[in-house]
């Protein structure tokens, strides 16, 4: 099991349902091995949390209470019973509506999709269960996960627990509110350009993406995509550790699945980091981040030297970044929609501005795709060079913090083209296209109190890195989220 120096039981009992609603999944598992508290009595609280923060926070968008408190006495009667239980036992978690469940909604937030039932689970969704994790809906998506805000006509618009007129971030927005707001310590993602990182930063949770293939997928009908993985997201490095070693591995029916180094037995342990090279980019080189926020990530980084790593400021050579993701991914991904529909008549029926993305593959040549191909292998050679001499490359998961919950990108991006409200507030789409991993931390907050997320990108392959400097840091600089406008018990953060 993957844990950190400090995610073991605490030995207590919860006093109360707070308790159980802000618990580790460690806690949690702790608590339901030793019977101080059933998987039935989590469920009770879990459904009553979401009784009271998803009115407000529309993070989960698909909920059977029947079903999720038979599956709570069915996990009771399974460790009655005396056998063997899974790493995950009784912990609650969510899946994004991207990812098909057995038996539930799979509608990719398209209204016109409302009546669409998953007939088998997603491999990721296959081995939670194996775990016997407690599955409790469906988290919020914009339409197909194509942007970082999260909003569509079927389900509304999902709101941010610290502050409910901000934006949760997309495209994995319902799971980040999600977790930030207490329902269930874990949530599943997916992460084709930041959609896991982004909503983590803005919500003030961790989220992780790990190295294309190292958990298993099928989700798009298209079998060698190599920017899209499935992510974990948590309130803790620990917990995403946790739920992560459930998920990796091989498996045959995806054909860029791999086996992937998990991290060793114990996560951020003293002097974990002695000698490592680290970098650290304000800006990789592309970006234009907001003051206050690259002041809070600039402070934040010094925690890696005081843990015994050798700090440098520096980035990739890599050249248009934005133009390789944009011709080379992006555009060409999204045409991949196109026989789905009849886009120019949905016009009203579906945002306009993923309308316009997915018609303006039709203006692309082959030739048009393969120079974006081409500069995705510059960045990718920019970023191979660097991190030869590099364990990390550490940088601001965003260039801002949380912007208002009915815009679709900030305000000083507003009138700029799709592709800049699209990606020009982003710093996490360069490790998509290099297939590495990446993870955001929460390292601070503004002065009028939105998170700010710091990014550890790692080497290809290099997930056990990135684990364990995030639990370092996250050791060093501990961190309580808070959503006080969704519940004024939270406690508030650390530093």
């Amino acid at each position: 099991m993957i844990v950190t120096d400090s995610d073991t039981s605490t030995g207590r009992t919860p006093s109360d349902d707070a308790d159980i609603v802000w618990a580790s999944a460690a806690d949690l598992m702790g608590w339901v091995h030793d019977g101080r508290v059933s998987v039935a009595q989590v469920a009770e609280v879990m459904i009553d949390r979401i009784h009271v923060v998803n009115p407000t926070i529309n993070a989960v968008v698909h909920l059977d209470v029947d079903q999720i408190r038979r599956d709570a006495r069915a996990l009771d009667a399974k460790r009655a019973a005396g056998g063997p239980v899974g790493a995950l036992h009784g912990v609650p978690y969510t899946v994004k509506e991207l990812t098909p469940v057995a038996g539930v909604p799979h509608t990719l937030g398209f209204e016109l999709l409302k009546d669409n039932v998953a007939h088998q689970d997603a491999m990721l969704v296959q081995r939670m269960r194996a775990a016997d994790g407690l599955y409790l809906g469906q988290t919020n998506t914009p339409e197909a996960g194509y942007c970082a805000t999260t909003a569509n006509r079927l389900f509304g618009t999902t709101r941010n627990p610290w502050n409910p007129r901000l934006t949760a971030g997309g495209s994995s927005g319902g799971a980040g509110s999600a977790v930030a707001a207490g329902i269930g310590p874990i949530a599943e993602g997916t992460d084709a350009g930041g959609s896991v990182r982004v909503p983590a930063a803005l919500n003030g949770v961790v989220g992780f993406k790990p190295t294309t293939g190292a958990i298993p997928q099928t989700l798009l009908p298209q079998r060698f995509v190599t920017h899209l993985s499935h992510g974990v997201m948590g309130r803790s490095v620990s917990d995403v550790a946790r739920m992560l070693e459930v998920c990796v591995g091989y498996d045959p029916r995806d054909p860029l699945a791999q086996q992937v180094a998990t991290p060793p037995a114990t996560l951020g342990s003293a002097g974990a980091l002695t000698g490592w090279s680290i970098a650290y980019s304000p800006d990789l080189g592309f970006a234009d981040v907001d003051e206050e926020l690259a002041v809070i990530c600039r402070e934040a980084i010094g925690v890696f030297a005081e843990l015994g790593a050798h700090v440098v400021e520096a980035r990739p050579d890599w050249e248009e970044v934005d133009e390789a993701m944009w011709m080379g991914l992006w555009v060409p991904g999204l045409a991949g929609l196109r026989d789905l529909l009849d886009w120019p008549a949905m016009r009203g029926r579906l945002d306009d501005e993923l309308i316009d993305l997915v018609l303006l593959g039709d203006t692309l040549s082959a030739a048009d795709v393969a120079r974006g191909e081409a500069l995705r292998g510059g960045v990718w050679d920019a970023f191979a060079s660097f991190m030869s001499t590099h364990r990390l490359l550490v940088s601001p998961t965003t260039s801002t913090a949380a912007f208002s919950a009915d815009a679709f990108a900030p305000d000083s991006l507003a009138s700029g083209s799709l592709r800049e409200r699209l990606l020009g507030w982003t710093l996490t789409h360069p490790f998509n296209m290099t297939s590495s991993p990446a993870i955001s931390v929460p390292c601070g907050v503004t002065r009028d109190g939105r998170p700010v997320g710091l990014q550890i990108a790692g080497r290809l392959h290099g997930d056990a890195d990135v684990l364990v400097a995030a639990a370092a840091f996250e050791i060093a600089r501990p961190w309580q989220t808070a959503g006080p406008r969704c519940d004024a018990r939270r406690p508030t953060p650390a530093g």
